[in-house]
C-alpha cells in the first residue's frame, strides 16, 4: 500500500524548508535511545490512558498542561515545522484503529500532554507505509492494529521530565504502583530524548475483529493496578498481552516471565508482523516499535500532534 504518490504531490507544493535539530549526547548524559542499537533503539519513556477525569494539580480546566512556571526547561528543543514526509495515519491506513492515550487524561501523570492538540498518529511515511502491510498481515489473522502513540513532540517528552520532578503522582496506583516515583528515569520509564519524536516509533497493538466498543474511562471508575487480570481493568477493547498499556512493571517486558503462555502468544502475534516488515521491539515494553531504517536517526521535531501540521 505505497503511500509516495500522494506525499510527492504534498511536497511539491510545500515551500517552508524541513528543519530539525540533531542532537548530539553530552559526555556523561544519561543513555537513551539515541546510544541503543537498531536492533534495540526505541524510547524508556513512558505513558498511559484514555480519557476525562477531573483536572487535576498541575493542569488546567480543560486538562491541557500547566507545567509550573518555576520548572525549567528540560531536554532540546527543536523547530515546529514537519518534513514533507510526515503523513497522518488515519489518512494513509484508515482501517487501523487509534486510541491515542496523552491526548486523554487517562495516563501515567493524569492530564493531557503538552504538545498533543489532537487525537492524532503522525508518522513518517515510511513508517507509515510498513506499518500497512502490517495491518494487511494481521488482518488476515482476524486483527486489526490499534495505535496509542505515534510521533511525540519533544515539549511532550519535556512535559514528561518536568512532572517528574514534581509531587503529584495521583495515578501512581493505576500506572506504577510498584515503582517508586523517584525510579523512573533510573528504571528506564522516563527519558530526556524519545524515539518517539524522530517519527518512526509507534506504541500500539492488536484488537480481535470485530472490533468491541471501548467506553471512555471516568475518574469514578477508580485506578486498577495495570498487572491485574485484564477483566479488572479500564476496558480497553485490545487482546489481553498481560499488562495494560504504560505500565510501568516488569510484566511489560515482552519476554516477562510473569505472563501466561496464551497472553505471550499473542505479543508474539504483534511481535511477528511488526519485525517482518523491518521494525524492532524495545524489551520492556511489549507496545513499542522503531523502524529500524528510520529516515531521522538523529534528529528530534517538536511541532504539535495536529493534522495541520502534516497538511
Amino acid at each position: 500500500m505505497p503511500l509516495r504518490p500522494v506525499r510527492a504531490t504534498l511536497a511539491a507544493a510545500l515551500t517552508v524548508p524541513a528543519l530539525a535539530v540533531a542532537l548530539a549526547l553530552p559526555a556523561g548524559a544519561d543513555r537513551t535511545d539515541a546510544d541503543r542499537t537498531s536492533a534495540d533503539r526505541t524510547d524508556a519513556d513512558r505513558t498511559a490512558g484514555t480519557s476525562t477525569p477531573a483536572s487535576p494539580a498541575g493542569q488546567d480546566a480543560a486538562g491541557t498542561s500547566s507545567v509550573p512556571a518555576s520548572a525549567a526547561p528540560v531536554g532540546p528543543s527543536a523547530t515546529t515545522d514537519a518534513p514533507a514526509d510526515f503523513v497522518n495515519l488515519h489518512e494513509a491506513v484508515p482501517t487501523i484503529h487509534h486510541d491515542i492515550r496523552y491526548w486523554t487524561r487517562h495516563n501515567f501523570i493524569g492530564r493531557r500532554i503538552a504538545g498533543y492538540e489532537e487525537p492524532r498518529c503522525l508518522l513518517t511515511e515510511a513508517a507509515a507505509d510498513r506499518l500497512a502491510r502490517v495491518q494487511a498481515d494481521v488482518r488476515s489473522q482476524g486483527f486489526t492494529l490499534k495505535v496509542y502513540d505515534c510521533y511525540r513532540p519533544q515539549r511532550a517528552v519535556n512535559d514528561f521530565v518536568s512532572w517528574s520532578g514534581t509531587r503529584y503522582q495521583m495515578m501512581k496506583e493505576e500506572f506504577f504502583p510498584r515503582v517508586a516515583k523517584s525510579r523512573l528515569f533510573s528504571d528506564g520509564y522516563i527519558a530526556r530524548r524519545s524515539g518517539h519524536s524522530r517519527g518512526s516509533t509507534i506504541d500500539l497493538t492488536l484488537v480481535k475483529l470485530p472490533a468491541a466498543d471501548q467506553p471512555a474511562w471516568r475518574p469514578s471508575q477508580g485506578l486498577q493496578r495495570c498487572y491485574w487480570p485484564k477483566w479488572t481493568r479500564y476496558p480497553d477493547n485490545s487482546i489481553d498481552m498481560g499488562a495494560g498499556y504504560d505500565c510501568f512493571d516488569t510484566r511489560s517486558h515482552t519476554d516477562s516471565p510473569a505472563i501466561t503462555a496464551d497472553q505471550r502468544r499473542k505479543r508474539n502475534i504483534l511481535r511477528t508482523a511488526m519485525e517482518s516488515q523491518g521494525f524492532s521491539n524495545y524489551a520492556n515494553e511489549w507496545w513499542h516499535y522503531s523502524l529500524d531504517d528510520e529516515p531521522y536517526p538523529s534528529t528530534y521535531f517538536d511541532f504539535p500532534v495536529a493534522a495541520s501540521s502534516v497538511d
